[in-house]
């Protein structure tokens, strides 16, 4: 095990008191900092926490988040078999002297997904040499059993984005050979772990009321521990950008994920459909696999001539792509927030989303909601748009008030500080 210490800048230690600032460690086993809301999470949240005028340490595993100058970062190295340039590379035998990434390179090997677990006993003897520097623990759904240990001796706090058992029961359910279905159980096995340590945490929050019933449903967590404290959007990035002309017939969706859960497949069916109709364009923000499911399917329909992946690109780029498009669709089997649907809807470009999980929390009606896993309801709410420029002009502009007046992370970050003294209190047996 080995770790690496970087800080922005200089923060002063100060004793936590029952309204003062607080001392925060923000565990994450792992942030993308360019995809996936665990990252956007990590980033914003200690930037808001920070705000307010608390000190936060963020302590993450690979890849490592891109947080806002002033918040430490201590980055915990691991074999990071899941780094894209480099996947499932064999260690170095001098690597396999630790005992955890033994276990880690076992986990791999066997089709199973060790990280939350590797993380959890790698963050666990960090935070123990480093306990009185902290005031609270924040868990980022890792819920390892390391983090039920650190829970022992501080106060803990975990988020649960939403249940990841929903993933689990979608992409079984997505296959039919018996093989596909035990590997999808593999990898999932962390699973039964994470509802174990679960029960032992002082308080939990999740990010919609539906998320909220769905854990409760799973997790053997006492209802009067779970708090709901709704993720922001930045506003200062997404935002409209009326210099740029929007491209009539451009459809826009941000995850190029291979995952059932996701639903790109159901938005790709109903764009060989609409294209019969209108001359349309479908831009997909990122990289799907390229012997994945995702590709097979745009070459069994013919779309290569009108879809664009567009790889990595930064933040600048993305909001430029929301500003040419008509619309921005969210085709997702299930979110537990939505945060695509937020952004979009921040820079001002009408929503078309399914009622998947807490979608219809984040959209309102300040959007087109049509069931998940339905083609045939996404062509028909796309060429409504297509069809009736003024509607989606509407749209647009209700979606973006709504996120301005529901969703920040001044909002977030102040919810969240009144869980950490709720966990305080409850600590000291209060």
């Amino acid at each position: 095990m080995g770790l690496e210490q970087t800080r922005a800048g200089a923060c002063g230690r100060f004793p936590a008191h029952e309204d003062g600032p607080l001392r925060i460690c923000l565990l994450s086993y792992r942030s993308n900092p360019h995809c996936g809301g665990q990252g956007v999470y990590v980033r914003h949240l200690s930037r808001a926490l920070t705000e307010l005028g608390h000190k936060v340490d963020v302590v993450s595993g690979p890849p490592y988040p891109c947080l806002h100058n002033g918040i430490a970062l201590h980055r915990l190295r691991s074999l990071d078999l899941y780094n894209p340039e480099d996947p499932f590379r064999i260690p170095h035998v001098l690597e396999f002297a630790s005992p955890v990434n033994i276990l880690e390179w076992l986990g791999v090997t066997t089709m199973g997904f060790p990280e939350p677990m590797t993380f959890g006993l790698r963050a666990y003897p960090f935070v123990r040499r480093r306990r009185a520097h902290y005031d609270v623990v924040h868990d980022n759904q890792c819920l390892a059993y390391g983090i039920w240990l650190i829970s022992r001796f501080l106060p803990t706090v975990s988020t649960i984005h939403h249940p990841i058992t929903v993933d689990r029961d979608v992409a079984v359910r997505s296959v039919r050979s018996w093989f596909k279905k035990l590997k999808w159980k593999r990898w999932y096995s962390f699973v039964g772990m994470q509802q174990r340590v679960s029960r032992h945490m002082l308080r939990v929050i999740t990010v919609s009321e539906c998320s909220r019933r769905d854990i409760a449903g799973v997790f053997p967590i006492r209802p009067h521990r779970i708090r709901v404290v709704p993720n922001g959007i930045d506003t200062e990035v997404f935002r409209q950008r009326p210099w740029i002309e929007r491209k009539r017939n451009q459809i826009l969706v941000t995850n190029s994920a291979d995952t059932p859960l996701k639903g790109l497949y159901h938005l790709l069916k109903a764009v060989s459909e609409v294209r019969k109709r209108h001359d349309v364009r479908l831009v997909v923000v990122g990289s799907p696999k390229r012997n994945g499911g995702v590709m097979r399917l745009v070459r069994e329909l013919g779309l290569n001539d009108i879809i664009q992946f567009t790889g990595r690109i930064d933040d600048d780029d993305f909001v430029r792509q929301y500003a040419r498009a008509a619309m921005a669709v969210v085709p997702s089997v299930y979110e537990g927030f939505g945060l695509p649907a937020g952004e979009a809807m921040a820079c001002g470009v009408p929503v078309i989303s399914t009622t998947g999980g807490a979608l219809p929390e984040v959209v309102g009606d300040a959007g087109i909601l049509v069931p998940p896993a339905d083609p045939k309801a996404l062509e028909a709410a796309i060429c409504d748009l297509l069809e009736h420029p003024e509607k989606a002009e509407r749209i647009g502009h209700a979606g973006w008030q709504r996120v301005r007046g529901l969703f920040t992370w001044k909002r977030a970050a102040e919810k969240t500080v009144e869980v950490y003294r709720e966990a305080l209190r409850a600590h000291r047996g209060l």
